[in-house]
Formats: structure tokens, C-alpha cells, sequence
């Protein structure tokens, strides 16, 4: 990491600002990553299933039907897609620290109705409302950071999101393993309870962090703008640098405004169109790897293959998925965007297969074959949480122009939201046993295997390379490049402060040439008077 902090030789300023300020946003990863890990570990409790239930028994054990396990997973992730489409107009209404603020209230509301609920119906209504926070803090944190950082090192901080992610994941396994055994409320409460102290972090530290300079660009204010971006780069409002900077950032948004106001239509339309459908996918096939099914439903699926102290292996997965993200913010700024997201694609694709042959071949009372299903869940785990985790929030965080970027980054994360739901919905079904159920068991990782060798096909054709770019540097690379592979060949020309002058150049030209065809009519007209005068 010391490689990756160091800005470019020559660089003014100071960095730790902006990168204290990303990395605390991305503290908001930790709400995501606890609310999506604690799940997985109540529906394993025996006294939370002997007081949910509805009189359903497996072995003679009251439990819950693949239904209701269905409905209570996938409804969070159901509230988390369309707080996601409501990330955009709140970013853009209360701007991007306040709408964050909002977000968190929300999710609050969630948590509160989850902690005291002690029957599945208001259970569920917790878990749409804290979903409904999270989609929108999900959308905005990335929007945030991207529109804070440093261009040389936003990748990392951008990715740090995720690393928050996998923390809420481990601190959610710690919690639960705690509490699993006790046999009162305490045992779902304590884990949900919990999800109070990240809340209230996030939501008064916002209260400190300052609006970026972005935002108030888009709404006018240009002394304000310098403001926030002197406290983030450390410098005088009147540094060249700065100035540069920010008149980059300004000129861009001009250039935008001259096209039009933008709408949600203009999202699907020329560059914006296929910028979006990048998003969507990457966004949409990053939950098709199958990640989240060990997150979700890990404890249960490691207790139906026959492994001991389930909890414990969950809690060693979340353990790999923290350490193994490290990596990734290295390499996303070193090896850059495409390259990584390879290497992670074809790792996770042969993960998968071996962990789906395994799983289908061996018996349950196999030792071996289990120690080696458990290994490599963890080796598939390291490839996703160095690659996809944090790099399809990076690529989608920079690949979309200020003009739209609140309404694409809000579509493009309600894309993985939607398929977070449909996998969390349609799991149970898919593995469990029983009538109306598929059964699939360990052959539900061909299905993600199989996602994860189209991840490769998808990165080469539609990945653009957007390492070391600025924003507006991103936004000239996709009106000159027309293929994803050959993006490692573009090199920034104009900027957009040029485009403007050249603008303003051929505005006062063409009104210099209206000015002299109006003379050269008075003139012409004149000498047709003077001419009929001497005529007559």
C-alpha cells in the first residue's frame, strides 16, 4: 500500500486529505456488508427459528420453509434496489453529503423495526425499509468518493468501499458466532442492535465532511467549489493547481449544459448507452459469480454438506474475503481496471467448477472432499474479493460524465441490486431439498461457475482501461475510442477547458462575421442609393 498512496512526482498538495475523507465514507460499506452478513447467521439460530416459525419442522426441529426463508433474504435486497433508483434524485435534491444523511435515517427506521420484531411479518418490514438505506447509501458513497479523490489513487478509494463491505461481513460473522447460542431474544437482537453504533457513526461524521466540489459546481456555486476542494487538496483557493483543477471541473459541466439538460432517456442514448449497459452488466455479473450465496446461505449449505461448526466456516470465509481486498486496491492502481478484472474472472470460473465437482462427486462422510470443497470456496473467494469486489464499483464510480453520472450510477447499482435479489430469492429453491425444490446442492456452482467464464468475454469486449484518467478524461476517451480493448492506446489531448475557449473562439468569430455582413449590407444598400440617385 506506501507504493499506492505515493502521488506522481511533482503532484501539489496533500493527499491524506482526500484519502481520510474516501476512506471514512467508506465506512458506510460496513452497514451494507454487517446488514447482508448477519442475515445468514439468525436464520442458522435455533431460538430465532423456534420463535419464527410458523410450525414448519425439519428432523423433528421447528424451522422455516424454503418460502419464508426466500421472502426474508430477498426482501432486503428488494428495498436495496429501489433505494438505489432513489439514490439519484436525492443525491442531486439534497446533494451528495446530505442525501447520505437521509440514507442513513432510512436505514435506521429498518433496524429498528428488525430489533423488535419477534414475528416474520414485521421482521420483513425491517428488512425492506434498512434494504431501502442501503441501496441508497450503496449508489452515493461511490458518487461521493469518485467525485472527491485524487485521479492517481481514486481507484483505491473507490475500492475501499468494498473493503468496508467485507468488514461488515466479518464483524456481522464475529457478532453472530457470539450470540448463536444464546436462548432469548439476545441471541438476533444483540447482531441486529449492533447495526445502531455504524449508523450513528456515519451519519455525524457526514456532519464534519465537506460537499464536493463537483456538486456545487452543479448547483453554482464556484466559491464554494474552491472551498471544498482547497480543504481536500490542502491548497490555497488561488493555488495554479487548484485553479487547473477546478476549472477543468467547471468547464466540463459547461460543455455538458451546452448539449441540453440531461434525462434519464439521455442515459440510454449515442457513448451514455453503451456506458450504461457496462455498468449494468458489470454490476449484474459481479452478484452472478455467486459471492453472495456464501454470504447469504454459506452457514446453512455447510451444515447440509455435513461440515462441522458451520459457523466457524463462515466466519474463516469472511476472514479471506477482508484480507484477500488488500490486494485489489494495490492492483487496481498498478495492473489498472481490465487486467484485474480478468485475472479475477477466470480464478473465480475455475474455482467454481472444482467446487462444484467436489461437491457433486464426493460423499458427505468424505473428509478430504470437504477440506477440499471448504479450500477452495476460500481461493474463489480471494480471486473475487481482489478483482470484482472492489473494482466494479471503481469502474462504474469513473465511467459516467457529470451531467448524468447521479442517474447512471443510481441504474447501474440497482442492477446488482436486482440480481442480489434474485439469487437471494431463488437459492433456497435452487439447493434446498424437499418438494417444489430443485435440489441442487453443490451443483448450484456449475450455475456460477458458468457466470464467471462470461465475465471474461464481457471485460474483454465492453471494459474500458480507465486507470490515471481524470473524469473528464474518461468522458473524451469514450467519444474517441469505439473499442474496449484497444482503450489502453488512448491518450488524453484536449481538455475541456480547451473545448470551451474553442467554443467561445467560434461564438465571438461568428459574431465578428454577423457584424460584418451587416456592414457590408448597409454598404451595399448605400451604394444602390447613390446609384439610383445619380440614375434619375
Amino acid at each position: 500500500m506506501p507504493f499506492v498512496i505515493k502521488p506522481p512526482p511533482g503532484t501539489p498538495g496533500k493527499a491524506w486529505p482526500a484519502i481520510a475523507v474516501g476512506l471514512f465514507v467508506a465506512f458506510g460499506g460496513v452497514l451494507f456488508g454487517y446488514d447482508t452478513g448477519t442475515i445468514g447467521d439468525i436464520l442458522a439460530m435455533k431460538y430465532w427459528l423456534g420463535l419464527f416459525s410458523t410450525g414448519y419442522r425439519v428432523k423433528g426441529e421447528l424451522a422455516i420453509t424454503a418460502q419464508q426463508s426466500s421472502e426474508i433474504v430477498s426482501l432486503l435486497s428488494a428495498g436495496t434496489f429501489f433505494g438505489a433508483l432513489t439514490a439519484a434524485p436525492t443525491g442531486d435534491f439534497f446533494g451528495r453529503r446530505y442525501g447520505l444523511m437521509v440514507s442513513v435515517v432510512v436505514f435506521t427506521i429498518g433496524v429498528v423495526l428488525q430489533t423488535v420484531a419477534s414475528a416474520i411479518p414485521l421482521f420483513v418490514a425491517g428488512r425492506f425499509f434498512a434494504g431501502y438505506g442501503v441501496g441508497m447509501i450503496s449508489a452515493l458513497i461511490p458518487l461521493y468518493q469518485s467525485e472527491t479523490a485524487p485521479r492517481w489513487i481514486r481507484g483505491s478509494i473507490v475500492g475501499t468501499y468494498q473493503l468496508a463491505i467485507t468488514i461488515g461481513l466479518l464483524l456481522a460473522s464475529i457478532v453472530g458466532n457470539a450470540t448463536k447460542d444464546r436462548n432469548d431474544t439476545g441471541s438476533y437482537r444483540i447482531p441486529i442492535a449492533v447495526q445502531f453504533a455504524w449508523a450513528l457513526i456515519l451519519f455525524f461524521g457526514m456532519l464534519i465532511l465537506p460537499e464536493t466540489p463537483r456538486m456545487y459546481i452543479k448547483r453554482g456555486k464556484p466559491e464554494q467549489a474552491a472551498k471544498a476542494l482547497s480543504r481536500l487538496r490542502r491548497l490555497d483557493v488561488d493555488h495554479p493547481a487548484l485553479v487547473e483543477e477546478l476549472g477543468e471541473i467547471t468547464a466540463n459541466h459547461e460543455y455538458e449544459l451546452s448539449l441540453g439538460k440531461a434525462t434519464y432517456l439521455d442515459c440510454f442514448k449515442g457513448t451514455l448507452g453503451k456506458r450504461l449497459a457496462t455498468g449494468c452488466l458489470l454490476q449484474s455479473l459481479q452478484q452472478l459469480t455467486g459471492v453472495n450465496f456464501i454470504f447469504y446461505y454459506g452457514t446453512s449449505y455447510f451444515t447440509n454438506s455435513g461440515i462441522k461448526n458451520p459457523f466457524v466456516i463462515s466466519l474463516i470465509t469472511s476472514c479471506v474475503n477482508v484480507g484477500s481486498t488488500f490486494p485489489g486496491l494495490y492492483l487496481v492502481e498498478t495492473w489498472g481496471r481490465r487486467p484485474l478484472l480478468l485475472f479475477g474472472a477466470i480464478g473465480m470460473a475455475t474455482c467454481q467448477f472444482i467446487v462444484a465437482g467436489v461437491g457433486t462427486g464426493a460423499s458427505v462422510e468424505n473428509i478430504a472432499a470437504q477440506r477440499a470443497l471448504i479450500s477452495f470456496v476460500c481461493i474463489y473467494i480471494f480471486f473475487f474479493a481482489c478483482s470484482w469486489g472492489p473494482c466494479a464499483w471503481v469502474v462504474t464510480g469513473e465511467i459516467f460524465p457529470l451531467k448524468v453520472r447521479a442517474k447512471a450510477l443510481s441504474m447501474t447499482t440497482a442492477s446488482n441490486w436486482l440480481l442480489n435479489w434474485a439469487i437471494a430469492y431463488a437459492t433456497p429453491y435452487m439447493v434446498n431439498s424437499g418438494p417444489g425444490n430443485a435440489n441442487l446442492q453443490s451443483k448450484v456452482f456449475f450455475v456460477w461457475g458458468g457466470f464467471c467464464f462470461i465475465c471474461i468475454f464481457f471485460v474483454w469486449a465492453m471494459v474500458y482501461e480507465t486507470k490515471g484518467l481524470s473524469l473528464e478524461q474518461v468522458d473524451e476517451m469514450y467519444g474517441k475510442i469505439s473499442k474496449a480493448w484497444q482503450s489502453n492506446t488512448f491518450v488524453p489531448t484536449l481538455s475541456f477547458q480547451d473545448v470551451r475557449d474553442m467554443q467561445a473562439d467560434v461564438r465571438s468569430s461568428s459574431l465578428a462575421e454577423i457584424e460584418n455582413m451587416a456592414v457590408r449590407k448597409k454598404s451595399v444598400a448605400h451604394n444602390e442609393g447613390t446609384n439610383t440617385t445619380e440614375k434619375y
